[in-house]
């Protein structure tokens, strides 16, 4: 009896002991780190811990803090409510952040002293990018300002007691409806301020201009105060015609006394403006607008009054993000991909660069979108995550090694068994030209042994997957594929030239690239040819149908919510004023040939390969009825097929976690049919 109990406590303490892989459900219990803040002193970091509420099947997140040198983290706020961008008050005394603890987002403030916290705004609508003024008496944000909702003229009034059915909603805005936020409501989002101890705010814009949005392509903007809390400097598109040139903006200077002065002019997207520590400068970064599909994003100083602008390295071929002063001036950081790595640089003011650190990366996709990236006395934070972890914080003197301070998935990935992620590169077979990939291999892993394969192609098609945290593919290599996926031609982080040869070309010689890596691995010897798979989203959904509209090497294939038909999308999309400038010549009724071409619908008579469409009912980036076009398609010809709809989803299929559960899962329950 003693040896049997023995052995029952073995076989318990072992199992739970062993890794296992990873499964769709596990979506429920990652966590995300986001926002780093450092504090005035430098000693403490602020961030934003992002989980899920499976009860409410919701996204939340609170405020969490953490010393310098990794001791004392812990919840500043708890609960299951959506607690965001947190800022340090000038004296470190208090903290801003945005929260929906008692309904609607608001402003509240926390006093770091007693802990207690108070609301600052009750405003109407959703109040964003809070930030104190330099001397702490004012708190900017920016919120949209309602305009009466157009009605039908002449309508009469309801008799008293009538239930009228919901009037029509008229629309005459050339971008109407924007993929995860639906339909614009009347009115414009505007600049504003409020004491920091509360009361009313004041708006400090105006005009029929967005001021939350100063380019579809590159999100939401922000502004900085002036060292002087007399004005506020910010990126702002405010063409008249803002909806034809959707990337047409300035940095432009907003006194609290009503005065608008605009410090650049020229034609392209100015943003992400940075006030040097003495006042005297102004980093950006932007582009001279060419029309092109891809154009890489430089770093710019002028004075504080608009002049002297000039590009600090204009030969580095690599965009420029996040950037942030440092303590001294005298030079900046900033973060960069290269060749699928997102990187720490610094830069001096004469254009001497030199590379931090590597592998600054957040979030649960290998196409990766960093964290953030803080500085304030003498200490520097930023997001860090590889292939096996999906970020934590780390934390360090500016100059000097930084450590990682956080471990938040350590918990659930400390019991699972994560595919081993190798990297590859290869030649394409169109021009040679050297192609990089990435391959998982499945937990357990023989190379001994037979493999199905999955290509999974990314979206963009202007992005870059890279040796980051992916969750949707660790799923697919812990059901026993191996995965790749690649960065073919037009991909970023590789400078202008790789990323523009799809210009005007899309999708095109793309195939060859992506063809190739299949092949690639298929001379490692542990995939079997006959059992390869495609899938991929957007960008990649058009990729997934391009494939299979030129190869019948594929067995079965996913295609993501796809665009299928340009000429439609240009007509239906929330980016078609953008799509028509810049991936295309012009109007598709002006080159329909071209349109046409470049359409999935061109190459859908080839296809064989059983193929599944998936799509969110609330995407109007690639709208449902791109999808239903192919599924149609697919059926009168034939080819075995199925189309998901996924209510209540924009792009991507992650708003609600279980929706990004039964996105996993569709895929490859589709796979398992055919493999």
């Amino acid at each position: 009896m003693l040896r049997i109990s023995a052995l029952l406590v073995f076989a318990i303490t072992s199992a739970v002991a062993a890794p296992r892989p990873l499964s769709p459900e596990d979506i429920f219990q990652l966590e995300a780190v986001a926002d780093p803040q450092v504090s005035p002193t430098g000693k403490h970091v602020l961030y934003v811990r992002q989980f899920v509420d499976i009860m409410a099947d919701q996204r939340r997140s609170n405020i969490w803090i953490v010393n310098a040198d990794g001791s004392g983290n812990r919840p500043l706020t708890t609960g299951n409510h959506s607690d965001s961008a947190p800022r340090w008050s000038p004296d470190g005394s208090q903290i801003l952040f945005l929260s929906d603890r008692e309904g609607p987002l608001q402003i509240w403030r926390r006093y770091m002293d007693s802990g207690q916290i108070a609301k600052v705004t009750r405003v109407t609508s959703a109040p964003s990018a809070p930030a104190w003024s330099p001397d702490g008496k004012h708190i900017s944000f920016l919120m949209h300002v309602a305009a009466p909702a157009r009605k039908v003229d002449g309508m009469p009034t309801p008799p008293p007691g009538a239930k009228w059915a919901d009037p029509p909603v008229l629309i005459n805005d050339l971008v109407y409806r924007f993929n995860g936020l639906g339909y614009r409501k009347p009115g414009y989002t505007h600049l504003f301020v409020i004491p920091s101890e509360g009361g009313t705010p004041r708006q400090v814009s105006s005009g029929n201009h967005e001021h939350g949005r100063e380019g579809i392509v590159f999100g939401a903007s922000e502004a900085v105060w002036s060292a002087d809390s007399k004005s506020l400097i910010m990126a702002v598109n405010r063409r008249d015609d803002a909806d034809k040139e959707p990337l047409d903006s300035e940095i432009y200077e907003y006194s609290l006394d009503g005065k608008v002065k605009a410090l650049t002019s020229r034609r392209g997207p100015d943003r992400e403006p940075q006030l040097s520590p003495d006042g005297k400068l102004i980093a950006y970064t932007g582009f001279d607008d060419k029309y092109q599909g891809y154009q890489v994003t430089k770093l710019y100083v002028m004075n504080r009054d608009g002049s002297g602008s000039r590009a600090l390295r204009a030969d580095y071929d690599r965009d420029v993000t996040n950037v942030r002063w440092a303590p001294d001036g005298r030079s900046l950081y900033f973060l960069s991909d290269s060749e699928g790595n997102t990187g720490l640089y610094n830069i001096t003011l004469d254009g001497a660069m030199k590379k931090i650190t590597g592998n600054v990366a957040a979030g649960f996709s290998a196409s990766g979108r960093a964290g953030g990236l803080s500085l304030g006395g003498g200490t520097i934070a930023y997001t860090q995550g590889t292939p096996a972890i999906p970020g934590d914080i780390a934390v360090g003197p500016i100059g000097g090694p930084a450590k990682v301070v956080t471990a938040v998935n350590d918990d659930l990935l400390g019991a699972r068994q994560l595919g081993s992620v190798e990297e590859i590169w290869y030649n394409s077979s169109k021009d040679n030209r050297r192609v990089q990939g990435w391959i998982i291999k499945p937990p357990n892993f023989d190379p001994a042994k037979k493999y199905p394969l999955i290509l999974e192609i990314h979206g963009g098609p202007f992005a870059n997957y890279g040796d980051r945290f992916d969750i949707e593919k660790q799923l697919m290599a812990a059901k026993g594929y191996v995965v790749l996926y690649t960065n073919p031609r037009g991909s970023t982080s590789y400078g202008g030239e790789f990323g523009n040869l799809i210009h005007h070309a899309y999708p095109g010689d793309d195939f060859y690239d992506l063809n190739s890596g299949v092949d690639a691995v298929i001379a490692k010897g542990y995939v079997d040819p006959n059992r390869v798979m495609v899938t991929g989203g957007s960008g990649g959904g058009v990729l997934t149908c391009w494939m299979i509209g030129r190869s019948t090497r594929f067995r079965a294939a996913v295609t993501v919510y796809p665009v299928i038909n340009w000429y439609s999308f240009a007509l239906t999309a929330d980016i078609g004023n953008f799509a028509t400038r810049y991936w295309f010549p012009g109007m598709p009724w002006d080159h329909v040939e071209h349109y046409e071409k470049r359409s999935l619908l061109s190459v859908v008579k080839n296809v064989k390969t059983p193929t599944m469409v998936l799509t969110g009912e609330e995407d109007y980036r690639t709208p449902m009825s791109e999808s239903e076009q192919y599924y149609q398609a697919l059926k009168l010809l034939g080819v075995e097929t199925m189309l998901i709809r996924v209510p209540g989803e924009p792009h991507g299929i992650q708003r609600r976690p279980s929706h990004h559960v039964a996105k996993v899962l569709s895929i490859l329950n589709w796979f398992e049919r055919y493999r």
